[in-house]
């Protein structure tokens, strides 16, 4: 019998032969980031946010798909043997236009997601080290994806023939609240809500009695769950134009450190859909807390948030000066490094009773 959680059919491609699927690996900051170059049917839509809505299925939603057409291989590769419950990744799918250089659907073990930094920066540094885009030995290449969120650059920074850096420049982030109250086991707490391609909720650590350490990470993960199970259905999630976007992404629970030359230094633990942790700052988050941070008036266009992880690794954020154009939010950039981890040639044998593994 198939192990519990498990599809049952073995994940096949419907012939009955083996399925293979090849991917190149990042990790950003700790993040893993699995991208998909082989191996998978294309996804049918007008858009890259109506590919992403196909792709969780119809009827379905982003935490409890019915089947879509890429489904056994998302399952396959976050799910054990082959993947693990931190594990997050992206297929690629033409882009909207001929403005941008890809489009790109975003997946982790629970479904798919609207936005991902810490995703586009691995898809930076991948677009030029395998070719996708020209690149120069000193300066900076452009590469401009489609996310169901809408279109996000990267700016990868190269010197002498290498890539040094990527720079996330996101989608305008806006705040629908600074202080919010939230009841919680913890008591009542005052919560920022901000959305930056996803929505994300920021608090302080202390404010439920906690500090960013690993020693601490299942509390904080047990009262981030249960921060966006309560927000559920506040009207500060929800997104005033794309319904699609509404509804808590991520909680991001977060220390203050001692800052230098004027900026904020904070250390942070986002956690993200049913109980995920992010091991890298979380870009799309980092993007979140700048928009409440200006909104505050802690920092000013230009003046550097260093966002550390709980494992340790940095994200260097700032506010650009100008604000969002279309709008009252402000527009974002994010920097880090990405580094490749392997390239796989994933199989699975119709014959496995394990089908498309399984989540502990």
């Amino acid at each position: 019998m198939p192990a519990e959680g498990t599809d049952g059919t073995g994940g096949t491609d419907g012939r009955g032969d083996v399925l293979q699927v090849d991917t190149v690996d990042y990790h950003t900051a700790g993040e893993p980031f699995r991208i998909v170059v082989g191996g998978v049917p294309a996804v049918p839509g007008d858009s890259v946010a109506e590919r992403r809505a196909i792709a969780i299925g119809a009827g379905g939603t982003a935490t409890a798909p019915r089947p879509g057409p890429l489904e056994h291989v998302r399952r396959l590769l976050s799910r054990e043997p082959r993947g693990h419950a931190g594990m997050y990744g992206a297929f690629l799918v033409p882009p909207d236009d001929d403005g941008a250089d890809l489009g790109v659907l975003f997946w982790h073990k629970d479904g798919y997601s609207t936005a991902c930094g810490h995703g586009t920066i691995a898809l930076g540094a991948w677009a030029v080290d395998a070719g996708v885009i020209a690149a120069p030995e000193y300066g900076v290449a452009r590469v401009r994806i489609d996310v169901p969120s809408g279109r996000v650059t990267a700016l990868v920074h190269r010197a002498g023939g290498r890539t040094t850096g990527v720079t996330f420049r996101n989608v305008p982030s806006w705040v629908s609240e600074l202080k919010l109250p939230v009841e919680t086991s913890r008591g009542t707490v005052e919560v920022a809500v901000a959305h930056s391609g996803a929505c994300y909720v920021s608090l302080p650590a202390a404010s439920v009695g906690l500090s960013v350490t690993l020693g601490q990470l299942p509390e904080l993960t047990a009262i981030g769950r249960e921060i966006r199970a309560a927000l559920a259905d506040s009207p500060a999630v929800r997104h005033p134009v794309d319904p699609r976007l509404s509804g808590v992404y991520g909680v991001v629970l977060y220390d203050e450190l001692p800052a230098e030359d004027g900026g904020v230094n904070q250390r942070n633990v986002t956690v993200f859909a049913d109980g995920q942790i992010d091991r890298s700052p979380c870009g799309s988050g980092t993007s979140a807390r700048l928009a409440v941070l200006a909104a505050e008036g802690r920092l000013a266009p230009g003046q550097e948030l260093r966002h550390e992880s709980i494992v340790g690794t940095v994200f260097g954020g700032r506010v650009l000066a100008g604000g969002d154009p279309w709008g009252d939010g402000v527009v974002t950039e994010v920097t880090g490094t990405a580094h490749r981890t392997g390239e796989h040639r994933f199989l699975l044998d119709p014959r496995d009773e394990l089908g498309t593994g399984f989540l502990l």
